[in-house]
């Protein structure tokens, strides 16, 4: 049983700035692919970022290509999102998972999830 715990959310302004993390435990996290999700109120889960279990293929939505960052430190076993030049559009909780299907960005095909880390961009 895996367990995925997310911080880092918060409120800030647009075009700032924000790093969530995700430490995972109880599962092999340098065999597993992570995604990062999001979901705004009234919407559905939306895929925003992938990488794979080495870190050599890594996905990004269109929405976020160019301002978000994925990485990963297998020895710690984390899985960080740098988020920069946020917008209000961006305003949702942010979700990690893990999955064992390399590069999947349907959130269908992952099998544990953290609690949400809520992000609000103010404009």
């Amino acid at each position: 049983q895996a367990q995925l715990v997310e911080s880092g959310g918060g409120l800030v302004q647009a075009g700032d700035s924000l790093r969530l993390s995700c430490v995972v435990s109880g599962w092999f996290l340098s065999r597993s692919t992570i995604g990062w999700f999001r979901q705004a109120p009234g919407q559905e889960r939306e895929f925003v970022a992938v990488i794979s279990s080495s870190g050599d293929s890594i996905y990004y939505a269109d929405s976020v290509k160019g301002r978000f960052t994925i990485s990963r430190d297998n020895g710690v076993k984390t899985v960080n999102l740098q988020m920069n030049s946020l917008k209000p559009e961006d305003t949702a909780v942010y979700y990690c998972a893990a999955s064992s299907r390399r590069g999947s960005i349907v959130g269908s095909e992952y099998d544990y999830w953290g609690q949400g880390t809520q992000v609000t961009v103010s404009s």
